[in-house]
């Protein structure tokens, strides 16, 4: 990098930090730091959130998947197909009863429903299990930014982490929605740019096409289940398991729910779902369609897969880094100045998807244990400090977890994405059982939750046949079902289930769930298209 693309990206960073500082001075309470005063519109929201699901490690490991992994190809973006199907069952059934509760942490609606132990199970393992998940995406980013930025590990992660931490610990959700929005606005910008360049550099759309296998531009799988067949990304698995995978996460997770607990009204969340519901999928799309492109330009100069940096396997020899085909092409075909901007945009990327997870760390702490257990409130001045030095303590650990990781083999960094589908499908189905039974106690949900989690570890170890996207399935079924069964046996006590709010099945928003649901054949046709183009080159 020059001193030009440098100067571009401390002026990014600075500029964030900036910004946190002036929107910290709305704030009062905590209720402002965790849910932005419940000002938040539905565009802003629905951006946010976007920006968070595109981390670095989809910019990096989406066009690498589709440009060099072994099965890969367009085959990603199957699993756009279950999200806005996904955000119907979110807007009709979950949304609702818990907007209109008034939390701040999601996990205080089960306490409510069933008692503080499955609060607290629930709220726990979201902590544990995002702040390891979070101290290996913080490894994962920093390995990349000390390649791209030419200096240590080290001092790649603490630019990273230093910034996002003060700029979230400073100024809250609010700050973190609106640099989201900003840091998806550049985002955009960069995929887009990296596109024209390739295809440009290539020769243009006919010869991109050209050169690219055909394989790769195969967007459909219908001759696979996934279930004992090897296959993880068929459209099946894919479909059906990202839908419960989608319903939990947006629904159910503190780091995604949050933000629509900080809209303005149920409403206002609905439509926030509805948003990302639609526009999620063209940013998806850009980002593989830049995957084909470098394809395309790895197939016409076959020594660029020769210039990526290498990584160690596990065997103790080295294979090509396809995560960094992104940097390396931007490297070699990027003018001075136009590079800081595409590195911004990996900071982008990577900072969107770490401050909500460290806001939505710090909520679960203050909510769920301090508040929980103190006897005494503190005061609302102390509660506001004490929920920025949350912020700043999950930062710290999260980031020393990266360097702890370094220790670990890949194989654990691949099966950490692997992590969120062993508890998705229990986490919903606690959430359905409680929205929509009465019958059902704390014993008997605590019961098919483990139930759930212990099938799905048993599926990781004893059938790596079956894809992972079906234990987001299987955890749900499991749960649920024994959760039923054991519920004339347990002996909780029965608490007062708070009343399933009806609003998200007026007539008002079936108009929304035919769009959303005709959106979905969109991406279905988009898919089949790029598999008939695959078909006739």
């Amino acid at each position: 990098m020059t001193q030009l693309d440098w100067l571009v990206v401390v002026a990014y960073l600075t500029g964030m930090i900036l910004l946190a500082v002036a929107i910290a001075r709305g704030q009062h309470d905590r209720r402002d730091y965790y849910l932005a005063g419940n000002r938040s519109g539905p565009v802003s929201i629905a951006l946010s959130t976007m920006a968070t699901q595109c981390s670095t490690n989809s910019i990096l490991g989406a066009p690498a998947f589709v440009a060099f992994s072994v099965g890969g190809g367009l085959l990603w973006l199957q699993y756009e197909l279950a999200v806005p199907l996904a955000m119907i069952v979110i807007m009709a059934l979950i949304l609702p009863t818990l907007r209109r509760l008034q939390l701040v942490s999601v996990y205080g609606f089960l306490e409510q429903r069933f008692g503080l132990a499955t609060r607290l199970v629930l709220s726990v393992v979201f902590q544990l299990v995002r702040a390891f998940a979070t101290g290996v995406t913080v490894y994962g980013i920093g390995l990349v930014l000390a390649i791209c930025l030419e200096t240590d590990f080290l001092t790649a992660v603490l630019l990273l982490a230093a910034v996002t931490i003060v700029y979230d610990a400073i100024g809250g959700l609010r700050a973190v929605i609106v640099s989201d929005v900003i840091q998806l606005a550049v985002l955009s910008a960069a995929i887009l740019l990296a596109i024209w360049v390739a295809v440009s550099a290539i020769g243009g759309i006919d010869a991109v096409l050209t050169a690219v296998p055909a394989e790769r531009l195969t967007g459909v799988d219908f001759s696979h289940t996934g279930w004992g067949d090897g296959h993880d990304y068929a459209f099946w698995p894919m479909l059906i398991g990202g839908l419960f995978l989608y319903v939990s996460y947006y629904g159910c997770d503190q780091s995604q729910t949050q933000r629509l607990l900080a809209s303005r009204s149920i409403a206002d969340g609905n439509r926030a779902l509805l948003l990302n519901g639609l526009l999620r999928f063209p940013l998806v799309l850009s980002y593989c369609l830049l995957g084909v492109c470098l394809a395309a330009y790895a197939t016409a100069d076959p020594g660029f897969v020769e210039r990526l940096p290498l990584r160690e396997t596990g065997d103790g020899g080295s294979a090509p880094n396809y995560n960094l085909a992104v940097p390396q092409f931007i490297f070699e075909q990027f003018p001075p100045g136009l590079v800081g901007l595409v590195m911004v945009g990996l900071f982008a990327a990577a900072m969107s998807s770490l401050d909500s997870v460290l806001n939505a760390l710090s909520a679960t702490t203050m909510e769920d244990i301090v508040r929980r257990f103190r006897r005494k409130p503190l005061p609302q001045r102390s509660e506001f400090i004490l929920a920025k030095l949350l912020t700043v303590f999950w930062g710290v650990l999260t980031m020393g977890m990266a360097f702890l990781v370094e220790t670990i083999a890949d194989s654990v960094l691949v099966a950490i994405n692997m992590i969120g589908s062993l508890i998705n499908g229990p986490l919903l189905a606690v959430f359905l059982l409680g929205l929509l039974t009465r019958s059902t106690r704390q014993f008997a949900v605590l019961t098919g939750l483990a139930a759930g989690f212990g099938l799905n570890l048993w599926l990781w170890v004893a059938r790596p046949d079956i894809s992972w996207l079906w234990w987001n399935v299987t955890g749900f079924v499991a749960t649920a079902g024994i959760a039923l069964l054991v519920a004339p046996l347990g002996r909780s006590p029965r608490l007062a289930a708070p009343t399933f709010d009806r609003s998200g099945l007026a007539r008002t928003w079936w108009l929304a769930y035919l769009g959303l649901f005709a959106w979905a054949g969109v991406i279905l046709g988009v898919s089949l298209g790029f598999t008939a183009l695959a078909t006739v080159l």
